[in-house]
């Protein structure tokens, strides 16, 4: 098992995470275990850039653009200098 120090932390915290404790029935160490496990474990959940920007946007609906038909066929594109 690792140990591991935790400094700095704020009087206002170390109070919070003792009530945390008490209220589930843990030392404040099994309660920063648990608080670690629990966030740790948890598989994210985002996509690749595209599915961001997707979901990002689902939301917008459509904004009601007519497209013309196209009349000619696209060409292909040119890479020589």
């Amino acid at each position: 098992m690792a140990a591991l120090t935790v400094r700095g932390l704020d009087d206002e915290t170390k109070a919070r995470l003792r009530v945390r404790a008490a209220q589930n029935g843990r030392s404040m160490e099994a309660e920063v275990r648990a608080i670690l496990q629990d966030s740790l474990s948890e598989q994210p959940t985002f996509g690749g850039l595209g599915t961001r920007i997707h979901e990002r946007l689902a939301t917008v609906g459509s904004i009601g653009l007519d497209l013309p038909p196209r009349s000619k066929t696209p060409r292909a594109a040119v890479f020589e200098a």
